[in-house]
C-alpha cells in the first residue's frame, strides 16, 4: 500500500522526523522554581512512546520576568540544563525528536495557574522575588480589564532582553534538543510588540509595522546565530491577531506554527473553535509564501490529519489536547490508516505485546474504535 503522508518521514536541515505527527508545546505549569519535575518526564515520555515524530516541550521562559505562573519551566540559567537534558534524552530514547519552545510572557506574567482561575497573582510571603518578577511590555498598556499595569521596556533594555532569547537557545542546544520554536503568539511579549493595540511606542520599536516587527526580527537573528545551522528553527504566530509579520523577512525560520488569538482574549471571530479551525491559516501561508507550515487546532482524527496533508495545507500536524486524551494517538492513527507495521513506532516493551494481541485476536477492536463492546 501507499504510505499515508502522515506517516512519511519529514526532513528539514539535518533533522528527520519519522512521521508528521508533532506533539504541540502544551503548558503544564508543573515546574518547581523553573526546574522540571517528574511530571515533565512522565508527560513527554508517554508521548514519545506513543509514536509521535516529534515531542515539543512547553513554552520555557528565557528570563525570570517572563514566567506566566509559579509553575513555568525556565532556561534563564545554566542550572536548568541538566534537568532539561533528562527530558530531551528520554524523548530521543523512545524514538522521537526532542524539541522545545522558548518564550516570554511580558504583561501576561505573574498569574495564577489556569485551574486556579488564571487571575493576576497577589503578593505573598511564598513569592520571595515579587519585585524581580516584574511585568514588562512594549508599552504601559493593560491587556484585559482588571489586569495590573506593566512597565514599558526602555530602549536601552531591549538588547538585553533579545540576548536572553539567544542565551536560552544556547542552553536548549546544550540540553540536547534538536528543534527550537520561538513563541511569538497568544498575546505574549513578542506578540505584544507586533500588535498595534499593545505596542504604542514612538521609537524605532513602535509605530509602523516594520518598527513593530523589529524586536521579533532581532530575536530571530540572535537565536539563529546561536542555534546550530543543522537544526531547524520554528516560530509560532497568532496569524489572525495583528501579528504584523512579513514571512519574506523570516530569515532563518524553517517552519511557521500557525495559531491565532491572544491579544484580545480569545480567538478572533474568523477562528471560532471547530474541527481544524486554524488550518486555513497554515494553508494560506503555505500557498502564499515559500515556507513550511504546521497546522494546529482541534485536529482530532487520523483521516482528518491525513486530508490536511494531502490537500497541501500544511507540512506537519500538531496534536495538543487530543494526545493528552490518548497519548498513543500516533500509533492509533497509523492503524486506522491501514499501516500494518503501526506498532513499530513504539518501544518494544509496548509494541511486542500489542502486536501479539492484534495478530492472535483477529476480531478484536481497540477501545478507541468504538463506544463499547455492545455499542457501535
Amino acid at each position: 500500500m501507499t504510505l499515508p503522508l502522515l506517516f512519511t518521514p519529514w526532513t528539514k536541515r539535518g533533522v528527520t522526523l519519522k512521521n508528521r505527527v508533532v506533539v504541540a508545546p502544551m503548558h503544564q505549569y508543573a515546574a518547581d522554581r523553573g526546574f522540571i519535575t517528574d511530571w515533565h518526564l512522565m508527560n513527554a515520555g508517554r508521548f514519545a512512546a506513543g509514536g509521535a515524530g516529534m515531542v515539543m516541550v512547553e513554552s520555557t521562559k528565557v528570563e525570570r520576568r517572563g514566567c506566566g505562573t509559579l509553575g513555568d519551566t525556565g532556561l534563564w540559567d545554566d542550572a536548568f540544563i541538566p534537568g532539561m537534558k533528562r527530558v530531551a534524552d528520554l524523548i530521543r530514547a523512545n524514538g522521537s525528536v526532542p524539541a522545545i519552545q522558548i518564550g516570554h510572557s511580558g504583561r501576561k506574567a505573574r498569574r495564577f495557574r489556569p485551574w486556579e482561575g488564571g487571575a493576576p497573582l497577589v503578593q505573598s510571603p511564598a513569592i520571595t522575588d515579587w519585585e524581580a518578577w516584574e511585568l514588562v511590555a512594549p508599552s504601559a498598556e493593560i491587556g484585559d480589564a482588571g489586569d495590573p499595569m506593566p512597565r514599558a521596556l526602555t530602549r536601552d533594555e531591549i538588547p538585553q532582553v533579545v540576548q536572553h532569547w539567544a542565551d536560552a537557545a544556547r542552553r536548549a542546544d546544550a540540553a540536547g534538543f534538536d528543534v527550537l520554536e520561538i513563541h511569538a503568539a497568544h498575546g505574549y511579549l513578542l506578540h505584544q510588540f507586533l500588535s498595534p493595540s499593545a505596542n504604542r511606542r514612538n521609537d524605532d520599536y513602535g509605530g509602523t509595522e516594520l518598527n513593530r516587527m523589529r524586536f521579533a526580527l532581532e530575536v530571530v537573528e540572535a537565536v539563529r546565530a546561536i542555534w546550530p545551522a543543522h537544526k531547524p528553527l520554528f516560530m509560532r504566530f497568532s496569524v489572525e491577531d495583528d501579528s504584523g509579520w512579513d514571512v519574506e523577512q523570516s530569515a532563518g525560520i524553517d517552519v511557521v506554527d500557525c495559531s491565532s488569538g491572544g491579544i484580545s482574549g480569545g480567538p478572533p471571530k474568523a477562528a471560532r473553535p471547530g474541527y481544524g479551525y486554524q488550518v486555513p491559516y497554515a494553508r494560506r501561508l503555505r500557498q502564499d509564501a515559500p515556507i513550511a507550515t504546521m497546522a494546529v487546532g482541534l485536529i482530532v482524527h487520523a483521516d482528518q490529519a491525513e486530508a490536511i496533508l494531502q490537500a497541501g495545507d500544511a507540512d506537519l500536524i500538531a496534536i495538543g489536547r487530543e494526545i493528552l486524551y490518548n497519548p498513543n494517538w500516533p500509533t492509533d492513527a497509523a492503524r486506522k490508516l491501514g499501516i500494518e507495521s503501526a506498532f513499530d513506532a513504539m518501544p518494544p516493551a509496548q509494541s511486542y505485546w500489542l502486536e501479539k494481541r492484534a495478530k492472535s485476536v483477529k476480531d478484536m477492536e481497540p477501545s478507541t474504535y468504538r463506544r463499547g463492546l455492545h455499542q457501535a
